[in-house]
């Protein structure tokens, strides 16, 4: 019989997950999937360690599965298909740590009450992280649940990283730098000195560029500078999220345009970004594919903001040693790699342009005096170690 640690991503109309099976050190993916439009039109998606799918359901009925209903098909679908297997422990990414979460936590009562606490540092994800472990500690309470931190990562960071040029009057509520992605950088850093020691004992910039995009400065596996800030639409152009953006176009936003703070929130999370610009889509590969001028100007705003982070990530990490590009357009987008890595050459970046085709994972040229890699991110794997680790913690 094998033990198993399942692993949810609970965003706000959708449950990710994944299985895996625990056997001695290793952990072995059995399944993954997620059911999308838990308030609209659910479905379901489950699919097994070979890429094959084992499982499709659509609910074109009027159904609203919401989170509770979500968990309770997921645990109904996973005993069925699980024969043999016992679920041992449940492993939440929960986007906000806070100050005091610096490392994954088993969830008690206690924990979950001050999780809640911060949901206005996060309050377009924080709630939903947390609502299926409320469901699961109800149904459930005798199954161990672990909670991992995409900002733990950072806390690593020197506190002039962390810090605003704000009065102790506001930054003691706990406005601060936190950092995001972090489980997806600390994934990077424990495989790196696998495929370049050096890179892993120096300087590493790792760019995690998907739909949420950020870039991470890394000196010996520790971050030391991010590009995300107090929340996640900081730092770079992002799919639907704005990026650092001038206080003062806030001010304006509101003195001059009338807008309140849900209209803001909606322009800057919601319709900024890669879509906003191009005015066409929030989907990398569609704006490479259009010809429309927009499109490639949303192309060209994201690239160089990607160029003008590096630089200063390089300065926090006081030099370069290799550059990794990971998550959804990070390891598929060639084109993007491609102008990144050319206006980066003043850095030492060179590139082998059948390499970067191909995907990697060098796709630096032989020369290169920084190399730089494509390493696919594995944040659910992350979440699933960091889990097995805190339930086989003895208590002193």
């Amino acid at each position: 019989m094998a033990d198993v640690i399942l692993v949810l991503n609970a965003g706000s109309s959708s449950l990710k997950y994944c299985a895996y099976g625990a056997h001695g050190d290793a952990l072995d993916l059995i399944l993954r999937g997620s059911i999308d439009g838990l308030y609209t039109s659910p479905a379901f998606r489950a699919i097994d360690a070979s890429d094959t799918e084992v499982e499709a359901r659509q609910w074109d009925d009027g159904t609203e599965l919401g989170h509770s209903g979500a968990v309770e098909f997921l645990a109904d679908f996973l005993r069925g298909h699980g024969e043999g297997h016992t679920l041992i422990a449940v492993g939440h990414r929960v986007v906000h740590g806070g100050i005091r979460f610096t490392e994954p936590v088993k969830v008690t009562g206690e924990v979950l009450a001050e999780l809640q606490t911060l949901t206005p540092l996060a309050p377009l994800h924080q709630p939903h992280n947390l609502k299926p472990i409320r469901i699961l500690a109800e149904r459930r309470p005798e199954l161990p649940q672990v909670a991992c931190f995409d900002t733990a990562f950072h806390r690593a960071q020197p506190e002039t990283a962390q810090a605003f040029a704000l009065p102790d009057s506001v930054t003691g509520r706990g406005i601060r730098r936190y950092g995001f992605h972090g489980l997806s950088y600390e994934y990077i850093a424990s495989v790196l000195p696998g495929v370049d020691a050096r890179a892993a004992a120096g300087r590493t910039v790792v760019a995690h560029l998907g739909n949420g995009s950020s870039m991470c400065a890394m000196v010996a596996g520790r971050s030391v500078a991010s590009t995300m800030g107090f929340t996640a639409v900081d730092g770079l152009p992002m799919g639907t999220r704005c990026g650092s953006l001038d206080p003062g176009v806030i001010l304006y936003l509101i003195n001059e345009l009338g807008m309140d703070a849900h209209a803001i929130e909606d322009l800057i999370y919601r319709k900024s970004g890669l879509l906003g610009v191009s005015g066409i889509s929030s989907d990398m590969r569609v704006l490479l594919a259009s010809d429309d001028a927009r499109a490639r100007f949303a192309v060209e705003l994201f690239t160089y903001r990607i160029g003008r982070e590096l630089g200063s990530l390089a300065a926090a990490a006081q030099g370069l040693d290799a550059l990794v590009f990971t998550a959804g357009i990070g390891e598929h987008a060639a084109p993007i790699r491609e102008r990144v890595c050319r206006q980066a050459a003043w850095l030492g970046v060179t590139i082998d342009p059948e390499a970067n085709a191909s995907g990697g994972p060098r796709i630096s040229d032989a020369l290169a005096r920084v190399p730089v890699w494509v390493i696919p991110t594995n944040e659910e794997l992350m979440i699933a170690r960091h889990t097995r680790t805190a339930i086989e913690e003895v208590t002193p």
